[in-house]
């Protein structure tokens, strides 16, 4: 077996193990559905929405109630979140991918976090917004 032979197989296998921890990861999230999400804002006290869009796609509009940190700046706004230890921090952005992203951030600094399915485009869909 040649060099470029041992390289790309090894690039395809580190490739193949980054997604399946991927995977693994993404799926220890809790994800809500819109539906599920707003009924739970109904019953509980203990959810915290967070809109990590950009702040061109928060001027065009977003959940009532939730508060804003990008995706791109968590990690040194972390201390903002310190107030909500104990809560559970939903994420959200337009469609489902960034904040499942920023969810896993949180869970890496101790945070209890969770992944709003489809984001706010599934969220104003099924709320009818």
């Amino acid at each position: 077996m040649t060099i470029d032979k041992i390289a790309f197989y090894g690039t395809v296998v580190t490739i193949m193990l980054w997604f399946i921890y991927r995977t693994i990861r993404v799926r220890s999230l809790p994800h809500y559905t819109p539906s599920q999400l707003n009924e739970s804002l109904r019953t509980r006290t203990d959810i915290v929405l967070l809109d990590v869009r950009t702040d061109n796609e928060r001027k065009h509009g977003a959940i009532k109630g939730s508060f804003h940190i990008p995706l791109h700046q968590i990690n040194r706004r972390i201390d903002e979140l310190k107030k909500y230890a104990g809560k559970e921090i939903v994420c959200y952005c337009q469609s489902g991918n960034r904040s499942v992203s920023a969810a896993l951030k949180l869970k890496k600094h101790g945070f209890q976090s969770a992944n709003l399915t489809g984001g706010i485009g599934a969220w104003n869909f099924e709320m009818g917004r």
